[in-house]
């Protein structure tokens, strides 16, 4: 293990993806589960994702399941990777976060997006369309408003008022200014645009102004990092998810995880080839020397404080032994991070 791996935070991020022939519930046990995993191997954060109408996705609530998280845990910080504000007034993520800061302190991160839905269906099913996330500046202003104690209404948010609930800003788009602008820590993926990424971390930091939520830039930056005892098999852990992405952006829905043995045996249009091929690229995946390299390369990079690992895959056994294998890797098992 490098100096560099060595001083850097790993966590993780699951999307509690179901996998086909189970069900969402299965999905939210296995991501409480992993999250307990996590924990004892000593990865630093456990974060759940939202997701509105995806077949292949039961995280839909993640205040819900945070909670459900930190309550089967003792130690790691639980969060949201994240709450899409434009689906919610300000005043309601608040007072979440704050009883899940009363019920669990010192332990709950605020992680905030400004995805608008998946589709127009969607969209209007949540009383949203995309101009509203145009307004994401003013409503992270607003949320944190409710914790100084600061509203201009006369209302007090109970109990989220005093209380201190680590932000951080997703970073799609122009989410990188917004974060900088607000003075606050910035998630941003993935590894696959390098480039992109630099632009945004560099950015980012140009732009930061600090502010009573942090002094100076955190960086946290995100992907899937698959590890396996040889090449063929990490590359297996993508496939699953490879081909969910290729499904959705050929026939408009993003299905449960399939097993990746009935993906290497269909026969694919050439359009869902390429697209299935695309989305096995450019990851982190091969053996423990592989990825140690692979993360130290986009590590130095970007000058990221920390990694936030959105690995999934069909089979739950596999997906285990990386990040058990991944947590050999950067040191995280005796607790260095922490």
């Amino acid at each position: 293990m490098t100096s560099l791996l060595a001083r850097t935070r790993f966590s993780v991020l699951d999307r509690s993806r179901t996998r086909e022939g189970h069900t969402d519930a299965e999905a939210l046990r296995d991501t409480v589960r992993l999250a307990q995993e996590a924990e004892r191997l000593g990865y630093h954060r456990f974060w759940v994702s939202e997701h509105h109408g995806v077949p292949g996705v039961a995280g839909s609530a993640p205040t819900v399941l945070a909670a459900a998280v930190a309550g089967a845990t003792r130690t790691i910080r639980v969060g949201t990777g994240g709450v899409m504000l434009p689906n919610h007034r300000p005043l309601v993520v608040a007072e979440q976060f704050g009883v899940l800061e009363a019920l669990y302190p010192g332990r709950i991160d605020m992680g905030l997006g400004r995805s608008v839905g998946f589709t127009d269906g969607v969209r209007r099913a949540l009383g949203r369309d995309k101009e509203d996330a145009e307004d994401f500046g003013a409503q992270i202003e607003e949320l944190l408003g409710w914790f100084r104690g600061t509203s201009p209404t006369g209302v007090h948010a109970r109990p989220a008022e005093g209380l201190v609930v680590p932000p951080f800003v997703l970073a799609v788009g122009e989410g990188a200014r917004v974060a900088a602008r607000a003075g606050l820590p910035m998630v941003i993926g993935d590894l696959r645009d390098r480039d992109r990424m630099r632009r945004g971390v560099d950015r980012y930091r140009a732009e930061f102004r600090p502010s009573p939520w942090a002094d100076e830039p955190f960086v946290v930056i995100s992907g899937t990092v698959a590890v396996a005892g040889d090449p063929a098999s990490a590359r297996r852990l993508l496939v699953p998810e490879a081909w969910s992405m290729a499904h959705a952006r050929t026939r408009g829905t993003f299905p449960p995880l399939p097993p990746a043995e009935r993906v290497e045996a269909m026969t694919m249009t050439a359009r869902e080839q390429d697209l299935f091929t695309s989305g096995l690229a450019g990851h982190i995946a091969g053996t423990e020397e592989q990825v140690a390299a692979g993360l130290e390369s986009v590590l130095k990079d970007t000058g990221a404080e920390e990694v936030l690992v959105t690995t999934s895959t069909y089979d739950r056994d596999a997906l285990l032994d990386s990040y058990r294998r991944l947590a050999a890797v950067v040191g995280t098992v005796d607790g260095a991070h922490r």
